[in-house]
């Protein structure tokens, strides 16, 4: 018996899959728009301008029933039901996925906001609670099968085919410091395509053999089954599209990232070449969460029955079954029947840790949920997985090896790269090259034009970058387009800034030679009185008269007082208020008449005072000794001459000394000599300019009275002083 029913209802476990597509290959950050069907947040801030994507494609089966050499499988002659490895259990599952992206598109519309539009056809297909042992037992036909009796449960298989236009945005929506965290938005247009499901209810299948006539075998079953379909295939057969099956679905995402190096990528120090470091990966761990395909199609035309299949068929009622629903019709009891349905999308929850171990080198660990419920009637989603991907990543060049732990098919091993405008991969082709007992396969592949973010080039490394840089391999300013500033006279001055940019010239002078505007030998740049000719020695200025006296500040005593060249351009003083001025007086100190120079006049009064005084010092008889006897009223005398005499500056004294006939006239005579210097000697340690003191010694040659009596030999010894006349 080469037909079944069981057959019918059991062929789409051998296809199973992941319903997630790119495996591997999504979290690349050179992705582009295939990462926003993963998460639409990944493409904030992306490394590209621009992303096209013109044709990609991801397909993947895999099962918890059947494991093959999946390259045996293409060989001619290969019998899958014999040569394949059957693990049955009383609920086997299966998924599969079939993802074309159409022409689609991402860029950024600002720095921080970028917008995606894709076009893309899925498929997807479940398979869940399938009771194995009962498909390992009728694979080869009923009539080849022993007795069973199995109870096939709430099994459960979906299939839809779908169209999608989605539309995309993501924004950075928070930066400081090393926290940088964006987000993303996808609305998707539905439109339906071929929906299919069948769903069990308490399904009971048993089988009893007719040893005599195998073909005489008959199956009982029991339970309640459900089937529909996007539209009435009983009536036609060939499928009609039906514009007015159509939903909405919608993804939503965030990413995190972490750049302990943010001060590296501070914009306020970024030059023009570095392009605001658009193209540079800053992060060092990035944690992205998202959920996807939330929303539903609502098949308006679609029909869904109930059948009650309590009872027995044989063989040949099988075998004389045109269709499906025939059978179903012709030998159950239909139970109820609607039209109209809606199918939801494989809502699911993703996350994945990204770690960027050195420069260009990743670690991405990943993990789906899915988030429908496998007893869902029409119900279809993923497969819980985890995949850690080591991967290389450059902007032309990507290797990645995915190593994922799927639910169902278990650990697989696979590899992919991306080449410039082409990228291929699977998330399993490494375990499918060794293993015989391989329980899925996967792949994708694509072709796009990727416009990334670059660095600016900056051959001279002026700041100008070559674009906009007129003179590439010179090194010139933005203002004068990257060119360098011409300097015609070689000055060191550019022509825009030179005054005078024929002749050469200081900087400080705007170019131009120095002048010499006063003529006083002395170039303006060091004469501090560039319009007054001055001499040098006062930095190029005339000296200064401040107190206009004519006598030049610097050598002015009192330049702010005017005076007397001949004084130093100080005034005149008379200091002792007598009318003759200081310079002239040669007493200033001490009034006197101008015709005497400024000096008192030496009185009859003041020699009769000096003769009295004179007369009172005293010597030892016959030596040239003051008297000790008479000590204290000689150096009295001594004073009252000394204070008579300091009045008396310009004048000119002689110490006169006397003596009697008495003795020797020779001894007198030096006698006379010797005292009057001892009193001259005295007056000069009291203070009085010697100057104005002479001693001379006359003997007994002058007497003022006769030697012949006593008194009149004490009056001719004595000492005078007289008055000489001015110095």
């Amino acid at each position: 018996m080469k037909k079944t029913l069981l057959s019918l209802l059991f062929i789409t476990i051998i296809f199973s899959a992941k319903a997630q597509s790119y495996l591997g290959y999504t979290h690349d950050n050179y992705a582009g728009i295939q990462s926003v069907l993963f998460n639409p947040a990944s493409i904030a801030d992306s490394r590209f301008k621009t992303d096209i994507n013109i044709f990609s494609v991801s397909g993947s089966v895999a099962n918890d029933l059947y494991g093959v050499n999946i390259f045996d499988t293409y060989k001619k002659g290969y019998d899958f039901d014999t040569q394949s490895k059957m693990t049955p259990k009383g609920a086997n599952n299966g998924l599969a996925n079939f993802d074309i992206m159409g022409p689609s598109f991402m860029f950024n519309i600002a720095p921080k906001h970028t917008i995606a539009v894709f076009t893309r056809a899925r498929s997807v297909s479940n398979v869940r609670n399938i009771n194995g042992n009962l498909v390992d037992q009728v694979k080869d036909g009923l009539d080849k099968a022993s007795d069973f009796n199995f109870n096939a449960g709430n099994a459960n298989g979906a299939s839809n085919t779908w169209a999608e236009l989605g539309l995309s945005y993501a924004a950075v929506l928070y930066q400081k410091d090393q926290h940088f965290l964006k987000g993303g938005l996808t609305a998707k247009y539905l439109q339906g395509g071929v929906n299919g499901y069948v769903k069990g209810n308490n399904v009971n299948v048993k089988y009893n053999e007719n040893t005599v006539n195998p073909e005489k075998g008959t199956l009982v079953s029991s339970g309640e089954i459900s089937v529909g379909t996007s539209q009435d295939f009983e009536a036609n057969e060939d499928y009609k599209f039906d514009s007015g099956a159509n939903g909405f679905g919608f993804d939503f995402g965030l990413v995190y990232e972490w750049r302990p190096d943010y001060d590296q990528y501070d914009l306020s120090r970024a030059k023009p070449a570095d392009n605001n470091f658009r193209d540079l990966n800053k992060y060092k761990v990035r944690f992205g969460l998202s959920v996807t395909d939330v929303g539903s199609i609502n098949y308006k035309k679609a029909r869904q029955d109930t059948y009650n299949v309590n009872g027995t068929i044989t063989q040949e009622m099988i075998d004389d079954a045109d269709n499906f629903y025939d059978f179903l019709n012709e030998h159950y009891t239909k139970t109820s029947s609607r039209n109209g349905m809606k199918t939801n999308l494989p809502t699911a929850l993703h996350a994945d840790v990204d770690w960027n171990m050195y420069k260009k080198f990743y670690l991405n660990l990943n993990g789906d949920i899915n988030m429908v419920s496998a007893n869902k009637i029409n119900g279809y989603g993923i497969a819980d997985r985890v995949t850690l991907t080591p991967r290389y990543e450059s902007r032309w060049f990507s290797f990645y090896v995915p190593m994922t732990y799927m639910e169902y098919s278990g650990m697989q091993v696979g590899s992919g790269l991306r080449v410039g405008a082409f990228f291929i991969g699977s998330g399993s082709i490494l375990t499918n090259l060794v293993s015989k007992e391989s329980k899925a396969a996967d792949f994708h592949l694509g072709m796009k034009i990727p416009v990334y973010e670059k660095k600016f080039k900056d051959t001279d490394g002026d700041g100008v970058i070559d674009k906009e840089d007129a003179c590439r391999k010179v090194a010139g300013p933005a203002e004068n387009n990257g060119c360098p500033w011409p300097d015609a006279d070689k000055d060191g001055v550019f022509d825009k800034d030179d005054a005078c940019p024929n002749v050469a010239g200081p900087v400080e002078n705007k170019g131009c030679p120095w002048k010499d505007s006063d003529g006083d030998t002395l170039l303006d740049n060091v004469d501090a009185c560039p319009a007054i000719a001055g001499p040098i020695e006062n930095k190029g200025c005339p000296w200064p008269d401040t107190d206009g006296d004519g006598v030049l500040d610097k050598d002015d005593a009192c330049p702010t007082v005017a005076g007397l060249a001949e004084n130093k351009g100080c005034p005149v003083l008379d200091a002792d208020k007598d009318g003759v001025p200081d310079n002239v007086d040669e007493c200033p100190l001490i009034a006197g008449p101008a015709e005497n120079k400024g000096c008192p006049k030496v009185t009859k009064a003041t020699l009769e005072k000096l003769k009295v005084e004179a007369k009172s010092i005293f010597f030892v008889t016959g030596k040239a000794t003051l008297s000790d006897a008479k000590k204290g009223e000689t150096s009295g005398r001594l004073d009252a001459i000394k204070e008579i005499l300091k009045n008396y500056p310009n004048a000119k004294f002689a110490i006169n000394g006397h003596t009697d006939n008495v003795g020797n006239p020779k001894a007198n005579q030096k006698l006379s000599e010797e005292r009057a210097k001892v009193v001259m000697d005295a007056l000069i340690a009291k203070g009085v300019n010697p100057d104005n003191l002479s001693s001379q010694g006359f003997g007994a040659s002058k007497p003022v009275a006769t030697n012949k009596t006593a008194s009149g030999r004490a009056q001719n010894r004595r000492t005078e002083i007289v008055y000489l006349g001015n110095l």
